[in-house]
């Protein structure tokens, strides 16, 4: 199927190449670690990689705007705007285990219409754009039928934060519920929901770089994406994302009573 952004996607895909370049040596050698005022952490993969795709979008598309965890800020307007997490699960990476990966996303007025992933170390890549179907490493992907919740597998992370938002009780009520539950967030979960592997994946907090590039390769495989509120925006900071048929009733578990 055609999409009106395959110029955009091929850039994507191109970034995507040498985000893996960067990343898979620095993992190799080892990367420079530093912990960030909120805890979390940055290594020199993740400032070199971000500066070296910046330096290729001012290039080729210096109309846009482009926002990135490290060095680039994070308001999205109108427009065109790429949002990059060059290393997305840097405490893995820091750590040496392979489950880390760059996340690629073209905005359009805040809606995302182009997304990569891409985890080089796993010799996984998934990729989708707005109209054109989604893929994994080539092949093109849909989410499962899977449509009732004592038959869903679960992923979901992050138990402090449910419980900041006062949200564990349900949390645990709908993870008591499910057949199975896998115990991760981010990428991975929601790349496994969009290809059929899980069926819902939960995370209770995210930047926009986190997110639209996982929402527009969910939804181009049939599945549904939403905050907790079920509003389809990348930018509100948490994500449910799903096979589209639990969609509902996951929102309505963790609404509570």
């Amino acid at each position: 199927m055609a999409s009106w952004y395959e110029q955009d996607l091929s850039l994507a895909l191109e970034l995507a190449e040498q985000a893996d370049r960067i990343t898979t040596a620095h993992f190799r050698a080892g990367s420079v670690v530093t912990v960030k005022p909120d805890r979390s952490l940055v290594t020199e993969a993740d400032l070199e990689t971000e500066r070296a795709l910046a330096a290729v979008l001012a290039e080729r598309r210096p109309e846009d705007a482009v926002v990135a965890e490290e060095l680039h800020g994070d308001q999205i307007g109108q427009g065109r705007c790429w949002a990059i997490d060059p290393i997305d699960h840097t405490n893995n990476f820091a750590r040496g285990l392979a489950h880390y990966g760059t996340l690629i996303a073209l905005l359009e007025d805040g809606q995302p219409v182009v997304g990569v992933v891409s985890a080089p170390t796993l010799r996984r890549r998934w990729w989708a754009s707005h109209g054109g179907g989604a893929f994994a490493d080539g092949n093109r992907i849909q989410v499962s039928a899977v449509d009732e919740v004592a038959e869903a597998h679960l992923s979901f992370a992050e138990l402090d934060v449910w419980n900041r938002r006062g949200l564990l009780g349900p949390l645990v009520g709908l993870v008591s519920d499910v057949r199975w539950t896998f115990g991760s967030g981010g990428f991975l979960a929601q790349m496994a929901v969009a290809e059929g592997k899980l069926d819902v994946a939960l995370d209770p907090t995210g930047h926009v770089w986190d997110l639209a590039a996982s929402q527009v390769i969910v939804q181009e495989a049939g599945g549904r994406f939403s905050d907790l509120d079920g509003r389809v925006d990348a930018t509100r900071g948490t994500a449910v994302v799903t096979n589209g048929l639990l969609h509902k009733k996951v929102l309505a578990r963790l609404a509570g009573p």
